[in-house]
């Protein structure tokens, strides 16, 4: 299972040739062509998520873009940067527009200062609505920004930890793979001398 999604996510990543042929990236194809934007390291995949998050949340259109033109003066990973930013797809918009606002409207606290004194100088009727949207559509652009900013730190730092986790899991199953062999060789000197 672990193996099909890896392959499953190998095959959708951007590839360097992709990008670099990309008409919209054209005037810099040249720097994604560099080796350092595509390895993942333990300095470019925190980098990279980061960037994605930060992409999929600041705008509505044109993320993928958006994280590959920050991630190179930042040397993040671009394909993981275009990767992560698929966290909002038009399947997860509703949600994410609706946590949003909520979030928006818990740091504002909009409804609470602007309702009140807003509606004593607005009429009912169109003039109203229209009030009640920009409130709104204020609130949740606000809640954007936040989750933007907070889901970039917090994915910058989730991600370098679980990078540090993996490569400490790779190293002590090496160094266990090293003792068995080191204690095997051992035994056949043992048995061999005897």
């Amino acid at each position: 299972m672990k193996k099909r999604l890896i392959d499953w996510t190998r095959g959708r990543m951007p590839t360097r040739e992709g990008m670099a042929g990309n008409r919209f990236l054209a005037p810099i194809a040249h720097r994604f062509l560099s080796p350092e934007l595509w390895r993942f390291t333990r300095r470019s995949v925190p980098r990279g998520v980061a960037l994605g998050l930060f992409a999929a949340f600041i705008v509505p259109l044109g993320q993928i873009f958006l994280a590959a033109f920050l991630a190179l003066p930042t040397r993040a990973n671009v394909p993981l940067a275009a990767a992560v930013t698929f966290v909002t797809n038009p399947f997860t918009v509703p949600f994410w527009v609706v946590f949003a606002n909520r979030v928006g409207g818990a740091l504002l606290r909009a409804d609470y200062y602007a309702g009140a004194p807003l509606s004593d100088h607005i009429d009912n009727g169109w003039w109203s609505r229209m009030g009640q949207f920009f409130e709104t559509a204020g609130v949740t652009a606000f809640g954007f920004v936040v989750l933007a900013v907070g889901s970039a730190i917090v994915g910058y730092f989730v991600s370098g930890w679980l990078w540090r986790w993996q490569v400490g899991r790779r190293r002590r199953h090496a160094l266990s793979i090293r003792q068995e062999a080191r204690i095997l060789a051992r035994e056949r000197q043992a048995g061999s001398g005897d």
